[in-house]
């Protein structure tokens, strides 16, 4: 098999940009969702802006330039809000800002709690203006997400108890670590995340993309619908529901976890910024017949699989035609276990 694409989301929920080469680090393809927005509810609270819920992300573009990311929004040709002179800027976006004086606003991500950093209201007044609602970007910085269930070869274990979770209490929070590992623990330090969902990596295949697309009478589905980090060609339709390990460039590199579940982020319509009508807001319902293979979220299609790095490597270098190869498999498809509706599972990472 080969890389047959590589996929960064610097701001969370935005269009991928597209490489060449890329530096693969525990977290993620280097500067992956190391920002993501909210939109900022009547009470001040948070609530976070992904795809499924405001198709409107699809029509921003970002890219890499130099030690900045650069926003664009584009309007459909249909306006989905009123045009607004900011509309036509292009935001600038360090990739690395001081956050010394910057405000802090815990963030609840999939019951992964991080205590982020508010950009501040020269980026929040630009995306309320392309939104039409008010949002806010946030940074993580050096702060952690931890990997719930069992997503990671190295996940912390689940807390006996935790803080207190008032929102007030929480929104006072200032650099809070709580726990910690048992220092006799042996092994390496556990996982974490950025704003990633719940893995670090997301591995696709064409070969998969190639049934999915036969379902649909245009044959029109795009990798980019599935938000992938790694694409590579495959070698048998969804034989990655068993991949266990990937070697890339030749050496292992990716532990496989879990199969991702779908949503309706599937559904949305890029070129309109709205879910789609007809078989382009079909793809999900395509998918239910025989991909709900997900014993641990029976109602939710599967397509593609999470990973992490594998052991204790710190990093490596890839670039699209890379060989790859499965070097592990498993018998049987694994078992989703994140905790994403129980509230009480909502914790920080615990630092050692």
């Amino acid at each position: 098999m080969k890389v047959t694409a590589i996929w960064v989301y610097p701001i969370k929920a935005l269009r991928g940009v597209p490489l060449r080469s890329a530096h693969l680090g525990p977290q993620g393809v280097e500067y992956d969702r190391r920002f993501m927005l909210c939109k900022v509810d009547e009470d001040g609270r948070l609530s976070k802006i992904q795809l499924d819920r405001y198709p409107a992300c699809s029509r921003f573009a970002q890219e890499i330039v130099g030690d900045e990311i650069r926003v664009r929004y584009q309007p459909p040709e249909e306006p989905l809000v009123p045009s607004r002179p900011q509309q036509a800027v292009v935001l600038r976006v360090p990739l690395d800002p001081d956050a010394s004086g910057l405000d802090r606003q815990v963030v609840n991500l999939h019951q992964g709690l991080v205590n982020a950093y508010r950009m501040g209201p020269r980026f929040d007044e630009w995306f309320t203006a392309c939104f039409g609602f008010r949002a806010a970007l946030l940074y993580i910085g050096g702060e952690r997400r931890p990997v719930l269930g069992t997503f990671s070869p190295r996940s912390q274990p689940a807390a006996v108890a935790a803080p207190p979770a008032s929102d007030g209490w929480l929104s006072r929070l200032n650099g809070y670590a709580w726990g910690g590992r048992d220092q006799h623990q042996p092994g390496p330090e556990p996982d974490w995340l950025a704003f990633s969902d719940v893995a670090a990596y997301l591995v696709v295949s064409e070969k998969s993309l190639g049934n999915v697309n036969a379902r649909l009478s245009g044959g029109g589905a795009d990798a980019v619908k599935f938000r992938p980090n790694i694409v590579v060609d495959g070698e048998g339709e969804f034989d990655e529901d068993f991949w266990a390990e990937l070697s890339i460039g030749g050496r292992p590199t990716l532990a496989l976890t879990k199969m991702c579940t779908r949503c309706t982020s599937l559904n949305v319509d890029y070129q309109t910024g709205r879910f789609g009508e007809g078989e382009e807001g079909a793809l999900l319902k395509k998918l239910m017949s025989d991909r709900r293979v997900d014993m641990g979220s029976k109602w939710a299609p599967v397509f593609g699989k999470y990973g992490f790095l594998v052991g204790d490597l710190d990093g490596v270098d890839i670039s699209v035609g890379d060989e790859v190869v499965v070097t592990k498999r498993t018998a049987e498809r694994p078992v989703s276990d994140w905790p994403y509706k129980d509230a009480k599972a909502a914790r920080f990472y615990r630092y050692s």
